[in-house]
């Protein structure tokens, strides 16, 4: 059996009547708004019945990697081999949700009662509901010394993600993440209209390709840097994350701890490290 099989094609984005307003003049024109749509990720094990383990509002488009970077992200599964397959709900379910629920059918037994959660993730917003403080946190390892990058790589980021978004160009409402090598090359960049959606569509590629953990790679956010997606990067083993505007304080500490590279305000020539500024080499 494959691991993945082909999804269906979702629209990211759809025609809209609109009123575009300039000063006192006011014109009637079609416009492009980017989807939103719930996705309701499902998990279970050989023999078990799906549970719903976490409903997120995303933009269709990489759904089976943003089902597997998600759980990946948030320590329900730790290898690809885990993974037996992953697929869109049956025809029992409601046609115009038949392609907004996704099962990832595990190789081993998913015990729900570890994880009591009951995920709901906004767009805007990240994860929210997890049962309590202290689940907040994904256990993770510190991500070993190594690689070093030219600043002049970490300064070429955006321009490189930035020609690499297609649906941004339409609407100008999606976030994105791009995963680089040492270089600065883009290998693969994933767009949604959650941040968060976004790292883990970008996972999920890197897991399901068996390219994590992701040691010599630099993610770059188009947006702030969040704990959520610095920890996110640092499960997957990225050693550098940077960011096109501010970290928070968290994300800041959680790089600290986790050994990662934060770098943010990534604009023209400059940007600020703050933390593990041993990778980045200054010219």
């Amino acid at each position: 059996m494959a691991l993945v099989e082909r999804p269906a094609v979702r629209k990211r984005t759809v025609r809209a009547q609109i009123v575009a307003v300039d000063g006192e003049r006011a014109v009637t024109r079609r416009d492009r708004i980017v989807t939103e749509e719930p996705l309701e990720i499902r998990a279970a094990g050989p023999g078990q019945d799906a549970v719903r383990v976490a409903v997120t509002m995303r933009t269709p488009g990489s759904d089976w990697e943003l089902a597997a970077g998600f759980l990946f992200t948030e320590g329900l599964v730790t290898s690809r081999e885990e993974i037996a397959s992953i697929r869109y709900c049956g025809p029992e379910e409601a046609v115009e949700q038949r392609f907004n629920v996704v099962t990832v059918r595990l190789r081993r037994p998913f015990d729900a009662t570890v994880f009591q959660r009951n995920f709901y993730a906004t767009s805007s917003c990240g994860v929210c509901g997890k049962a309590a403080i202290d689940q907040v946190e994904v256990m993770c390892a510190p991500i070993p010394p190594g690689p070093t990058v030219a600043g002049d790589v970490i300064a070429g980021l955006p321009h490189a993600l930035r020609a690499a978004q297609d649906v941004f160009d339409e609407t100008g409402g999606l976030h994105a993440t791009g995963l680089f090598d040492v270089g600065g090359t883009l290998l693969v960049a994933r767009e949604d209209v959650g941040r968060h959606n976004a790292m883990d569509k970008l996972v999920g590629h890197a897991l399901l390709e068996g390219g994590v953990p992701a040691r010599d790679r630099i993610a770059l956010v188009s947006g702030r840097a969040s704990f959520e997606l610095v920890q996110k990067a640092a499960v997957a083993g990225i050693p550098i994350v940077c960011a096109v505007s501010a970290p928070s304080t968290l994300a800041v500490e959680t790089a600290e701890r986790l050994g990662v590279t934060l770098a943010a305000f990534v604009r023209g020539e400059r940007f600020n490290v703050y933390a593990h500024p041993e990778r980045v080499a200054f010219a």
